[in-house]
């Protein structure tokens, strides 16, 4: 059960002698493995036909021909001498689950969930059935003549055949007419849960009873007997119903039940082969039958047959090993851990029980015992991470919440702004760009502030963007802003650039100012007694001629600068179209 899902068919009609004792096993990887029972190796492999799970593998009468479907949709016809793909074609629009081969040879029945016939030779459907809810596991025909014999036989019209699926607990019986009208099935079979084996004894003669041996999920076997002679309402229960105990006289005086694997019908369509126990030692068994019981329970002793015991349930649940010195940290809050206690026994539990006269203790000592340690759980500076800040974003636009929306956008931090972006879901890209833009729109002196989220949503988002098919309209509004915005830069920057140059020649006319008075206090004189006199005259008269001159230059520059405000005036005044709310916000 837990490797490659095998499905195993001998053919009925064998003519080959070495033909006999080669097995067809389907495996999950999609190639086919003929296994020879005889020598007890492996044979050949067919490969290239699936890739995918083999559902279903089916001799042909033909000995050298083998057919096999698969989860890949497909059917595939095998030459098992040359090991090669005869014939490979599209089954079904989802996974092929069951096929079954017709009494002459020329049909194939396949189905995943419809169930369809196909004509062999031209690889057609020849007819449809509904079929069932769920995937067919099993597909038989049930008679190899028609019943009614009045008309010439094409080999297949008037045959029935019988269909099982997953999950269903009906067994549908298909009548193959002559036209395409009718589709559903005739009849049922009801049984008590989903059929795992299915056998049946073939009617050949028109009064001869079609039997049928159903083994359910639960261990039980339904034994069917019918005749086959058009359509009934309601679906038939079974005639028998066989189950397999133990005697339970020994240690357990309860019986067990033992499940039934498989039956099979032998030659004689009287007696039956009943396969139980456990799938890795199964017990066969003959057992002839007694059908005029409706429930037969046979006793079968099978502990003493049996070295496995299954009775042990195996659990996936495990109890660690704790250490007292374990600390254990509760996923949560960080910091929050609790005390480890060993597992208590019963006795003690009932102790914990609160008597009368005790106190019981406050929800503070219950808090203390926490250990909770608050002074980590507080991050600093009180803001959240930007792993909480991408989620606070999230649920901010989508309750539409001014309050959280202004906690988040209003931060300065570059690098929180880059990693809320990065962090956040892709699906709230749009609506967070339609935010800002509305936070534009409304308070134009919040712009320097969504400009950087606008910033980084596109350099971190871009690629998302660019595939959306109707960008433009979602950010229709943001290019009008930023273009009416931009409208004024040109001018803007022009008035920039010569209040520029003004301030920058009003600051050097006061370095020249300064830097004569720093130059005239000597840090160093050296004085001589001879021209001490000389030199000093001369000094003065230097002196007085440098200040002259710096009058004179000072005057010059105020002239040209005092002009020079006037003709910015005049521009300011004349050209420029500025609103004042834009002017004082870009100064």
């Amino acid at each position: 059960q837990d490797g490659p899902q095998r499905k195993k068919r001998k053919s009925e009609a064998v003519e080959v002698d070495k033909q006999l004792d080669i097995l067809a096993i389907g495996t999950a990887v999609g190639s086919i493995l003929l296994y020879s029972t005889v020598k007890g190796e492996l044979q050949s492999k067919l490969d290239g036909g699936h890739d995918n799970r083999i559902n279903c593998v089916r001799w042909h009468q033909d000995n050298c021909c083998l057919y096999s479907c698969s989860e890949d949709k497909h059917i595939v016809e095998w030459n098992t001498q040359t090991c090669k793909v005869k014939c490979k074609w599209k089954g079904d629009n989802s996974s092929v689950t069951s096929l079954c081969i017709s009494p002459d040879g020329k049909m194939l029945l396949s189905a995943g969930r419809t169930i369809k016939l196909w004509d062999l030779e031209t690889k057609e459907v020849y007819r449809h059935f509904t079929g069932h809810a769920t995937s067919v596991s099993s597909l038989m025909f049930t008679t190899v003549k028609p019943m009614n014999e009045s008309k010439p036989f094409d080999g297949i019209t008037g045959l029935y055949f019988l269909s099982g699926a997953i999950h269903d607990r009906l067994l549908s019986v298909w009548y193959i007419r002559s036209d395409r009208k009718e589709k559903n099935a005739v009849m049922s079979f009801t049984v008590t849960d989903e059929p795992t084996f299915i056998d049946l004894t073939v009617s050949e003669v028109k009064e001869e009873p079609v039997k049928l041996a159903v083994v359910c999920r639960d261990g039980q076997l339904h034994l069917f007997e019918h005749i086959l002679n058009g359509y009934c309402k309601k679906p038939l229960t079974s005639n028998c119903t066989i189950q397999i105990a133990t005697p339970g006289n020994d240690e357990d005086s309860t019986p067990k039940p033992v499940p039934i694997l498989a039956a099979a019908f032998c030659t004689d369509k009287q007696s039956l082969l009943l396969v139980y126990g456990n799938t890795l030692q199964p017990i066969i068994e003959k057992v002839s039958l007694n059908t005029t019981e409706s429930h037969i329970c046979l006793i079968r002793d099978i502990q003493k047959v049996l070295s496995l015991k299954t009775d042990v349930a195996l659990t996936k649940v495990k109890t660690p090993v704790v250490n007292s010195d374990t600390k254990v940290l509760v996923p949560g809050i960080p910091g929050h851990s609790t005390a480890v206690k060993t597992p208590s026994s019963g006795k003690e539990k009932k102790k914990n029980k609160r008597k009368p006269g005790e106190t019981e203790e406050s929800i503070e000592e219950r808090l203390g015992a926490l250990d909770i340690d608050v002074s980590k759980v507080k991050t600093p500076g009180g803001l959240p991470q930007t792993d909480s800040f991408a989620v606070l974003l999230v649920q901010g636009l989508e309750s539409n919440d001014a309050e959280i929306l202004n906690r988040v956008l209003n931060t300065r931090k570059e690098n929180v702004i880059k990693n809320t972006v990065a962090r956040m879901p892709i699906h709230a890209v749009i609506p967070l760009l339609h935010e800002l833009t509305k936070r534009l729109q409304g308070n134009p002196y919040s712009a320097s502030l969504m400009v950087r989220w606008l910033k980084s949503v596109f350099t971190l988002h871009a690629s998302y963007l660019s595939t959306l098919p109707d960008l433009i309209p979602q950010l229709g509004m943001l290019y009008q802003l930023m273009e009416s915005r931009v409208k004024t830069l040109q001018k803007l920057s022009r008035l920039h650039g010569r209040l520029f140059i003004l301030v920058t020649q009003v600051a050097a006319s006061e370095a020249v100012q300064d830097v004569p008075e720093v130059n005239q206090t000597a840090k160093l004189v050296y004085e001589d007694e001879s021209s001490e006199e000389e030199e000093g005259s001369d000094d003065e008269m230097i002196a007085d001629k440098d200040s002259d001159e710096n009058w004179e230059e000072d005057e010059e520059k105020e002239e040209q600068s005092d002009e020079q405000d006037m003709t910015v005036e005049k521009e300011i005044n004349g050209d420029s179209d500025l609103e004042p709310e834009n002017e004082s916000e870009e100064e």
